[in-house]
């Protein structure tokens, strides 16, 4: 979501509009206004309770203060604002009450929807709370107009929450091609500090057990049981997290996965790299063979564009948006979510024919010349002007 907001609003201000990026501040040593966006776009960190992390369920309180302190500053500059696009459900609370002050349209994206979460949660601690729930339905019924990333996001407002979906316009994110592009293997594993002779399977994302890595995990010692990298200097890098915190700080599911690897004798083949900047990304995505997304939901799937973007092929799961952005057989492969055999099968198929992830890797890179930030703005800027006049 913070890669979406940032690469949309750099290529709205290339384009003359003006966006002021509102977010609550977690942290008072970060100046609470950057230019960091381009073209005089800005990002306006406000202060609303304690500047820190905090759950998201403890948020809602601080609604009220993150909204006054939206009023404050566009008194102090003097600003009136012609429409708000509001991502995620608490930006959308404060999106509507907003409304109510200037008048505004409000457009807002989710991201995610919570009942999906819930319907694949594999733990309690996966579970969204009812609160956010009803914050999606109020927000569905009463914002004017919702953006979905796929026709599968659709389908599910549709279903899931019993709400027309007449409002509902499907725009996918973008990639920014200048950034994420192929590089050649021998280049990005030198930048990456990876072995020459290394051949990489790669995952990307939070450390959650909906994102599924454990399934990925046992795929990949299943391959190593069948001996399909004996012989093949081979590695897997999982980027997410914090790779080197210690167990008493790290998130249950790092100690789960870290737990899952030893008892498969995974250990020198897996390495946890903790979190990327996104400046590096490009240089892992490049160095790999596959990327895989094993995820047991996800709305769309940047990590598998992002990848997409960089010449290598993916292998997913087939699960919401990430049905519609792989084309199975063309820019890698679908699996049935949690299916450790027919990801290991895949694996095998890619990693003994090279002509296939070549052919596979050039496709994706060409597929992915479709969802540039320049095409998904034009679409986003079309919407806008659905609800602005003429003049705006």
């Amino acid at each position: 979501m913070n890669v979406y907001v940032r690469d949309l609003t750099r290529e709205l201000g290339r384009r003359g509009v003006g966006v002021d990026v509102f977010t609550r501040s977690q942290d008072e040593h970060v100046p609470h206004v950057l230019h960091d966006l381009g073209y005089g776009n800005r990002i306006v960190h406000i202060r609303a309770g304690p500047e820190v992390p905090m759950a998201r369920t403890e948020l809602v309180e601080y609604l009220p203060l993150f909204m006054e302190g939206i009023l404050q500053f566009s008194r102090a500059k003097r600003l009136t604002y012609d429409l708000i696009h509001s991502h995620y459900w608490l930006s959308g609370l404060a999106a509507l009450n907003l409304r109510d002050l200037w008048s505004t349209p409000v457009i807002q994206m989710f991201h995610t929807l919570a009942v999906m979460k819930n319907r694949v949660a594999r733990s309690e601690q996966d579970t969204e709370s009812t609160i956010r729930v009803d914050a999606e339905k109020r927000l569905l019924r009463e914002v004017d107009r919702v953006v979905a990333a796929t026709q599968a996001e659709v389908a599910q407002i549709q279903w899931l929450y019993k709400i027309g979906t007449e409002k509902v316009i499907v725009i996918p994110p973008g990639v920014d091609t200048s950034h994420f592009y192929p590089i050649a293997k021998d280049e990005a594993k030198e930048f990456a500090g990876i072995p020459q002779e290394k051949r990489v399977i790669l995952f990307v994302g939070r450390i959650e057990s909906l994102k599924g890595i454990d399934t990925l995990l046992r795929a990949i010692a299943q391959l190593v049981d069948k001996g399909v990298f004996r012989n093949i200097p081979f590695g897997l890098l999982v980027i997410g997290g914090d790779a080197d915190i210690s167990a008493d700080d790290s998130n249950g599911e790092m100690v789960r996965l870290q737990d899952i690897c030893d008892s498969l004798g995974l250990g020198e083949i897996v390495s946890f790299l903790g979190k990327c900047d996104q400046d590096i990304l490009k240089y892992y995505y490049s160095s790999a063979e596959i990327v895989v997304v094993p995820s047991h939901y996800e709305s769309f799937g940047l990590v598998a564009l992002e990848a997409m973007a960089c010449g290598t092929p993916v292998v997913a799961s087939e699960t919401g948006g990430l049905v519609f952005l792989i084309r199975d057989g063309e820019t890698g492969f679908h699996v049935p979510a949690g299916d450790v055999d027919a990801l290991a099968d895949r694996l095998a198929r890619l990693f003994q024919d090279d002509v296939l992830l070549t052919r596979l890797g050039s496709q994706a890179a060409a597929y992915a010349k479709g969802y540039d930030w320049a095409q998904i703005t034009d679409q986003i800027l079309d919407l806008y002007g659905t609800l602005l006049p003429r003049s705006a």
